[in-house]
């Protein structure tokens, strides 16, 4: 297959499951509080979506090393993550709510390890540029926030079921137009993850990624609810939202350009600086000046960090253990560490509203002194 071709699949990968999230991560709170759930019963659903992964990624991870077909088991995960989200048609209570998210969720997110590792082997083997791939993603999560926001304006929240099942039917079809994943098959005993768990950078990786992630529990969880009662409509929240998918999309357009100058380590230093900036802003003021200057710093919150992510397990981890080292970032930092912070979150939500981000500003410091450490103590080669 050509370059071109290859590109195109994954970037129609990432456009379908960005379509659904672009739904899902600005909105589901509302649906769920339509259903009469308060801000600490929203924190311990959002707690949920981030605790399968514990489990759910160094399990897929282990699976996909052993057998080596990351695409298989990536078009059975979507497949069923769309049937199972239909349940929440039949989920009333918090705890019908949850039972329902856990299944659908665990589904859901075992699809992004598999799809992370599958996209940074076939662009680092074929010389594409992972940004401009994942990019695609960005824009589409951009179209579906604007267009679910102008929908809400007009339709009740319920709506959203739909459209989140929707976009991950989207995302089960574009799975099977993914490239083989070319790894080892089951004949080979897959290498010990053990030691990289001890390894002390590795161990400093996952406490960066997880600090930064923590610290957007608040936003995720909270900020449409806090921005619709600071009188922002729905439109002009999709957009808030569209605007820090834009700056980070401008990122991943010069990812090339970006990781060669700044590297990994320095990636995720600069992505928890922002935090720092970026927090303090959103927990200070609800106005529209100043939510409209502060959103463009999701290009390195989130941008930084991810690309920051990505190329340190490239360069850092070897092909044997790529699998499981993506399915331990999603377990760590991507679930244990929101899923502690969001229940967190979503009593400080209820306690101090706003002045709730002023806590999620300590996160982001504590990560800058350990991206920092990283930054100096590694050498940028494998590390196991």
């Amino acid at each position: 297959m050509s370059q071109g071709g290859l590109a195109f699949r994954l970037s129609a990968y990432y456009a379908a499951l960005f379509t659904a999230m672009g739904a899902h991560m600005p909105f589901w709170p509302l649906w769920l509080k339509t259903k009469g759930l308060g801000a600490a019963e929203i924190g311990l659903i959002m707690a949920a979506t981030y605790l399968t992964k514990i489990v759910v990624g160094p399990a897929i991870g282990h699976v996909a090393d052993h057998y080596g077909d990351r695409r298989r088991l990536m078009v059975l995960l979507a497949g069923c993550a769309t049937l199972s989200w239909t349940l929440f048609t039949l989920a009333d209570s918090f705890w019908a709510i949850l039972a329902v998210t856990s299944l659908a969720v665990s589904l859901w997110s075992g699809i992004f390890p598999l799809g992370e590792n599958l996209a940074m082997m076939t662009t680092q083997r074929h010389h594409i540029d992972y940004g401009r791939v994942r990019l695609w993603g960005s824009l589409t999560f951009i179209g579906s926030a604007i267009a679910v926001g102008s929908l809400l304006t007009h339709q009740p929240p319920a709506v959203l079921v739909w459209v989140v099942g929707g976009g991950l039917g989207l995302t089960a079809l574009a799975c099977l137009g993914l490239p083989a994943s070319e790894t080892a098959g089951r004949q080979h005993r897959p290498a010990r993850l053990w030691p990289l768990l001890k390894n002390p950078l590795f161990l400093a990786f996952l406490a960066v990624t997880s600090l930064n992630t923590a610290s957007h529990t608040v936003y995720y969880a909270f900020a449409t609810i806090h921005w619709q009662g600071a009188g922002l409509d729905g439109d002009v929240i999709g957009l808030l939202w569209a605007e820090g998918v834009i700056a980070e999309v401008m990122l991943f357009a010069f990812s090339g350009r970006v990781v060669a100058k700044f590297g990994p380590g320095r990636l995720l230093a600069v992505a928890c600086a922002a935090g720092i900036v970026r927090w303090l802003v959103l927990g200070t003021s609800t106005a529209l000046p100043a939510l409209i200057m502060v959103q463009g710093l999701h290009a390195a919150t989130f941008g930084c960090a991810h690309l920051g992510a990505m190329h340190f397990i490239q360069r850092a981890i070897p092909t044997a253990l790529s699998a499981r080292a993506q399915g331990m970032l999603s377990a760590v930092a991507m679930g244990l560490a929101p899923a502690i912070m969001s229940p967190v979150a979503g009593r400080l939500y209820e306690a101090m509203a706003g002045q709730a981000f002023f806590i999620m500003v300590v996160l982001s410091a504590a990560g800058l002194a350990l991206a920092l450490w990283l930054r100096r103590k590694w050498d940028g080669h494998a590390i196991a």
